[in-house]
């Protein structure tokens, strides 16, 4: 390894989940906040969670919505043209 490019690496780096959570790894940041760990992830807790803190979820329901009423509104243009 060559000297003084690499990082300062921490061999007991504190992992600060948003559950309240914490644990040690090593890392090159000496303090890591995480929004999802593995004692809150869906997938190990088996629970469905939302994670949504700028309201994401929300406007891709709306858009999504907004997509079939439009597509709805195509098909019945098109279906009375037909006519």
């Amino acid at each position: 390894m060559k000297k003084n490019i690499h990082p300062t690496y921490f061999p007991k780096s504190t992992v600060v989940c948003a559950c309240g959570n914490t644990f040690t790894t090593g890392s090159t940041q000496e303090k890591i906040e995480v929004e999802i760990c593995s004692n809150c992830h869906p997938f190990y807790t088996g629970k469905e969670k939302l994670v949504d803190t700028t309201g994401r979820v929300e406007k891709f329901r709306k858009k999504a919505e907004k997509k079939e009423t439009i597509a709805k509104a195509k098909k019945t243009a098109s279906q009375k043209k037909k006519k």
